[in-house]
């Protein structure tokens, strides 16, 4: 891009798709749900992608880009190193906020919560389910930390491909899941002239109550 001030000129309309108090379930999880299933013959890339964001013991905020792995017992999971940064932050503040966006039907779902790790149980479940170089892969890379080059990497793997054919490998005990338990959900639906429709959910005193926010 030759001008950064043209990216002042880049918009675009959202759209006729509506966000309406009527027929909104009690619960923001079923409403999630009724949204995943229908962005997900439409959202081709990652409709399981998020943004997860974490603080570190400064207050300082950090994002990236996790993939949800299960929505049970009314939270959001997905699995990580537990020595990676990401876990790190949540052993020092075990709150985290989640982001999902689906450019296709023009729709944000943001979401606040505590953060607990899943138990052993789900983990190793989950961990079974992996593709065998998925597994491999977990076991031989140290998160976040430094390497030399990829070759160590690729090295590394192929070694333990070599060392263990096709056997079942058991779970580190440093890999696993994390579940969001939310206190706030947040539904976003963008609407033609910037009048996008909002609906906040938040629990108080053990219930979910919603209303609408102006965009």
């Amino acid at each position: 891009m030759k001008n950064w001030r043209t990216l002042a000129d880049i918009r675009r309309e959202y759209g006729e798709l509506a966000l309406s108090e009527e027929n909104l379930p009690d619960s923001p999880i079923e409403q999630f749900r009724v949204w995943f299933e229908e962005v997900l013959p439409v959202e081709k890339s990652d409709p399981t992608a998020m943004v997860l964001s974490t603080v570190d013991e400064k207050g300082f905020p950090d994002s990236r880009v996790v993939l949800l792995k299960g929505l049970e017992e009314g939270a959001f999971i997905f699995y990580t190193n537990y020595q990676s940064t990401k876990s790190l932050q949540l052993s020092h503040t075990p709150y985290a906020c989640l982001n999902f966006y689906w450019p296709q039907m023009a729709r944000q779902v943001r979401v606040r919560g505590r953060v607990k790790k899943t138990s052993r149980r789900q983990s190793d479940s989950y961990f079974a389910s992996r593709p065998l170089t998925s597994q491999l892969s977990a076991v031989i890379s140290a998160q976040s930390k430094p390497i030399p080059d990829r070759k160590t990497l690729e090295d590394a793997l192929n070694r333990l491909i070599a060392e263990h054919g096709q056997e079942p490998i058991v779970r580190p005990v440093n890999w696993g899941g994390y579940m969001i338990i939310p206190d706030e959900i947040e539904f976003w639906q963008g609407r033609n002239n910037r009048l996008h429709d909002r609906i906040y959910y938040h629990k108080k005193k053990g219930k979910w109550i919603y209303y609408r926010l102006a965009p």
